[in-house]
């Protein structure tokens, strides 16, 4: 198994560190798409599966999830956290088992999801329908403020552009605007016609991208490889560009090593996390 960078009570108190370092935007990795975001001592997680419910749900079938690395924090630990996103309704990204503890212990929480989604997303998180709120892409509202975090839904593709009966996304990705830094987390996405026109008026701090990429062999749906996130952060003017959704499945994972070469050759700066991991950014001039 591999040891997140930090865990449990010293992830507690990295995350507690920074409370008075209010001048820059804290990350954190918790693995897979998840990531806890920190900006004026407010907290915004990412699409967090901090739980083994896929484990557990595929145990002892032909597709089983047989987890790389341990979990960073278990998800009623974290009582201090404003908002949580889903981009989308897989478990990965739409876990009760995490949501429901989150919200146990944070009053007030509040979940963004896609539209299209939004009836899921209240059963699975449990929560009240008037701490739900969701976007769609195109239409209104397409973003919402909560507390010092401003949040604007973009398309996703994985593999393709999907709508519901209504014609609204299924698949959806994140611009996160917080003080003077922006964010985009994609969801699960391939790339699409269009994208780089959406994202490039955004011109990231951080681009957070999914690199286990396409296999028709793992029978579910994939995302960017190494290669084309590298590309895409290029392509959109990102500051810096995190890869994400690997080292928690083994039959659905990849190495970094990919999207590192192709950065470098693109000379587009990286970062490469430990599950647990702190990244902080001080604004750009």
């Amino acid at each position: 198994m591999i040891h997140p960078a930090y865990q449990d009570d010293t992830f507690l108190a990295d995350v507690a560190a920074t409370r008075s370092d209010t001048d820059r935007l804290h990350v954190w990795w918790l693995g897979q798409s998840g990531f806890l975001v920190a900006w004026a001592g407010r907290h915004l997680l990412l699409d967090p599966y901090l739980s083994d419910s896929l484990t557990r749900k595929y145990a002892g079938t032909d597709k089983p999830h047989v987890r790389m690395s341990e979990r960073v924090i278990a998800p009623g630990r974290l009582d201090f956290v404003d908002v949580v996103t889903s981009s989308h309704n897989h478990t990965d990204h739409l876990d009760p088992d995490t949501l429901q503890p989150l919200a146990r212990v944070n009053v007030g929480l509040r979940l963004v999801c896609a539209r299209a989604n939004l009836a899921e997303a209240l059963s699975r998180s449990g929560l009240d329908p008037a701490q739900v709120v969701s976007l769609d892409p195109d239409e209104p509202p397409r973003a919402v403020d909560i507390g010092v975090f401003k949040l604007h839904a973009v398309p996703a593709a994985h593999e393709t552009i999907e709508r519901d009966t209504a014609g609204r996304y299924r698949f959806v990705g994140y611009v996160v605007q917080a003080g003077p830094f922006t964010i985009y987390h994609s969801g699960d996405t391939v790339l699409y016609d269009g994208q780089v026109e959406r994202l490039r008026p955004f011109r990231p701090d951080l681009a957070l991208l999914p690199i286990n990429g396409r296999a028709p062999e793992r029978r579910v749906a994939g995302n960017l490889w190494g290669r084309e996130a590298a590309q895409l952060a290029k392509d959109i003017g990102a500051g810096l560009a995190v890869p994400c959704h690997y080292d928690m499945f083994a039959f659905n994972t990849a190495t970094p090593d990919e999207f590192v070469t192709e950065c470098r050759r693109l000379a587009q700066p990286f970062r490469v996390l430990r599950q647990g991991e702190r990244l902080s950014l001080a604004a750009r001039a």
